[in-house]
């Protein structure tokens, strides 16, 4: 497709010899459409071109060459609004549309390696809703990333080791016999859990030997192993059911434990660079220089290993395995200190700056129930496969009292249901904090999942009345020059875009947003035009962009995630 920003910066460079693609970087989109489709910010020459902005604007629209996609250019105070001409818009987004089943897939990304750890749920700890922000989230990226053309490699990075181990061991060697963690691993084992955590608060040794524990599990004791790899197991099978619900897959499963033999290699190069220094008893890393006033833990008082170790050794083998160029962390803001901690200490690892530059924590709010956060020691959870079942029964009954005659009605209530969690999770920037509300999540009027599918559904109905998709040769473009065919145009042209600004600041709430827009848009059009008239032509241009509309909103959704039914 022809890229009208570069047609515009090639046009002004033209005229005060500057380097198009810098242009190119300061052109922006209003946000009224009155003042054209694109505007240039001629403050931004004012230092360089020393004169003020609306004499620069005036200049550069004295000497611009016209040009076949620019209708019009005018000023407005220090800015030049550029209007492009509505036939080639149209041509060039319903062509494109025309020659694939994946518009706006690039390649953008291609020959560049992205990592992104996600979802990565404790072993032995339910599945809960706060984990459903890690794995959507990052399932998301991983997908838009990916129809960019990156070389994506998506991990789970499983909470499967660490002291919580210890705790479980000591629990099951003094009431295993109590519990069938057989039939029921995650719940016996979260019985377990808060019951040892509440022995720990009222006994010293017991606490000490918790720890112990986790201590011969490092050193490969086979009773501590044993035991440990039946929770894993078990735990795993458990989790497998909400990955199949929510359709996540990832590339590598290894989790904390994978490390626990690369650890040696990280605290031997830190010891190298003698900042490695003993406090307490533990062995640790200051970064008071660096503005963090809490020292990075590396081994604990008693040798075990700490989080940061497993970190630090993961980030040296994902150099070495996957050569990123992006190192993404997908979790909760409460880690925002760990990371910056860990990802300090790893520029001492010896590693190229290209892999110490990439690592970045895409950090995210917390889910909270109307009564505040989730902690597993209290017992407070609302468990994630609960959830995802309870949506698509509760979606199910909507679909009974809307359309009780509907085909395939389970099929069609767990893409509703499902959906609607996780557009619920992406529909707002991912650092504000989510409140869980059933009311908000499957309402099909409001900005929601079920919404989408709803208007994705009335395009499929609109193009199965039809009958027919006419060939885009037949298609007269001048029929499309109404405000709202153009508002639709302009909204599909940008789907690249928009998936690029997703990957540029990881944030799919981006993509959620515009899938709003054009649902909005689709259904102004739709209320305003009728769609099957008299007129052949009328009716082939707007079938065909009904078409169009139809290809984005189920591309656009699936790479969030979300399924479409084809049927409500």
């Amino acid at each position: 497709m022809k890229n009208f920003k570069q047609i515009i910066a090639k046009q002004i460079s033209k005229t005060i010899e500057i380097n198009a693609k810098e242009l190119e970087g300061y052109i922006e989109t209003p946000k009224d459409s009155k003042n054209g489709d694109y505007a240039f910010p001629c403050f931004r020459l004012a230092k360089e071109l020393r004169k003020a902005p609306p004499a620069i604007a005036d200049e550069i629209k004295e000497k611009i060459e016209p040009v076949e996609e620019i209708e019009k250019v005018e000023v407005a105070g220090g800015y030049l609004n550029f209007f492009i001409n509505k036939s080639t818009l149209a041509e060039e987004v319903l062509g494109e549309i025309s020659k694939t089943e994946q518009y706006g897939k690039s390649i953008v990304g291609e020959g560049k390696n992205i990592v992104i750890d996600y979802s990565a749920p404790n072993i032995a700890k339910p599945f809960h809703i706060g984990h459903l922000r890690s794995t959507v989230i990052g399932g998301a990226l991983y997908n838009i990333y990916k129809y960019l053309g990156y070389n994506v490699t998506g991990v789970n990075h499983l909470g499967d080791y660490g002291t919580q181990f210890g705790k479980l061991i000591e629990g099951y060697k003094m009431w295993g016999e109590e519990y069938d963690i057989e039939k029921d691993p995650i719940n016996e084992l979260t019985k377990i859990y808060i019951r040892i955590n509440e022995a720990c608060k009222n006994d010293e040794q017991i606490l000490e030997n918790c720890r112990n524990n986790f201590k011969k599990l490092e050193d490969g004791d086979s009773y501590c192993v044993e035991i440990w790899k039946k929770f894993r197991k078990l735990s795993l099978q458990e989790f497998q059911k909400v990955y199949d619900l929510l359709g996540s897959k990832f590339d590598s499963w290894n989790g904390e434990s994978f490390y626990s033999d690369k650890m040696p290699e990280v605290i031997d190069l830190l010891k190298k660079t003698g900042k490695l220094v003993e406090s307490q008893g533990a062995k640790i890393i200051d970064l008071e220089d660096k503005g963090i006033n809490t020292p990075c833990i590396i081994e604990k008082s008693n040798g075990s290993t700490t989080y940061a170790t497993r970190d630090l050794a993961a980030i040296l083998y994902r150099a070495r395995t996957y050569d990123f160029d992006k190192a993404l962390y997908v979790t909760s803001y409460e880690q925002v200190l760990h990371f910056k901690q860990v990802f300090e200490v790893a520029k001492l690892l010896g590693l190229d700056e290209k892999y110490t530059n990439g690592l970045e924590h895409v950090s995210f709010g917390m889910v909270l129930l109307p009564e505040g956060k989730m902690s597993t020691r209290e017992g407070n959870i609302i468990k994630l496969e609960e959830l995802l079942n309870e949506a698509i029964s509760r979606a199910k009954e909507i679909i009974e009292q809307k359309n009780p005659d509907l085909e395939n009605k389970e099929e069609v209530a767990k893409k509703v249901g499902i959906g609607a969690v996780i557009f619920n999770d992406m529909s707002a920037s991912r650092i504000k904090d989510e409140v869980f509300d059933w009311n908000t999540i499957l309402n099909f009027q409001g900005e929601t999942g079920p919404y989408i599918q709803y208007t994705y559904v009335r395009t499929k109905s609109v193009l199965e009345k039809a009958g027919y998709l006419p060939k885009i040769e037949n298609v007269k473009i001048d029929n499309l020059s109404d405000e709202y065919s153009m508002a639709i145009l302009k909204l599909i042209y940008n789907f690249e875009d928009i998936l690029i600004q997703v990957t540029d600041k990881n944030e799919p709430s981006i993509l959620a947003r515009y899938l709003i827009e054009l649902a909005k848009a689709y259904s102004s059009f739709y209320n305003e035009n009728k769609i099957i008239v008299d007129d052949k032509d009328v009716q082939d241009a707007r079938v065909y962009l009904t078409y169009a509309v139809s290809q984005v909103l189920k591309q656009g959704a699936n790479l969030l995630g979300i399924e479409m039914p084809e049927k409500m």
